[in-house]
């Protein structure tokens, strides 16, 4: 029998831990001054949407193609938000604080995969909110392994 690797999703506890995670973080950026406002309209379950992309994208269940459109319709709702550098930074910073109050693993390896997806996927969101923005090429949700993202990934 062979000892496979987990993936990111499973290391950190799976879809409990990843939903507690998301629904503190979104608790934050309601109340948060410089979110709050890119937010504001988002449909209250906002975080268990964002929880179903975050699974799939690392290991989990593809929930987010299966219900909610995948990889088109998620370019879709950052179209024309116009994300401001500033406000891409704070949502990182707001995740990381967040990692950090829901426990997640501490092992650098995981924290590594973790924050470099973090980084990866909100500065997509930014470059693909902006007025003019290309569509992407890519047609699927990228999945996000302990290694770097797959070359020619935009």
């Amino acid at each position: 029998m062979e000892n496979e690797t987990p993936t990111i999703f499973e290391w950190m506890g799976g879809r409990p831990v990843l939903r507690r995670l998301l629904k503190k973080f979104y608790a934050k950026v309601e109340v948060d001054e410089m979110l709050a406002p890119l937010f504001k309209h988002m449909p209250p379950d906002h975080h268990e949407h964002v929880a179903m992309w975050f699974e799939e994208v690392l290991g989990g269940e593809p929930l987010y193609t299966e219900e909610r459109g995948g990889f088109k319709n998620m370019i879709k709702m950052h179209r024309g938000r116009a994300i401001k550098p500033e406000q891409r930074d704070r949502w990182v910073e707001l995740m990381m604080e967040t990692v950090e109050e829901v426990d997640l693993p501490q092992d650098p390896e995981f924290r590594a995969a973790f924050v470099g997806y973090i980084e990866f996927g909100s500065r997509r969101a930014l470059s693909n909110s902006q007025p003019g923005a290309p569509m992407p090429t890519r047609e699927t949700i990228l999945k996000w392994g302990w290694g770097v993202a797959p070359p020619g990934t935009p």
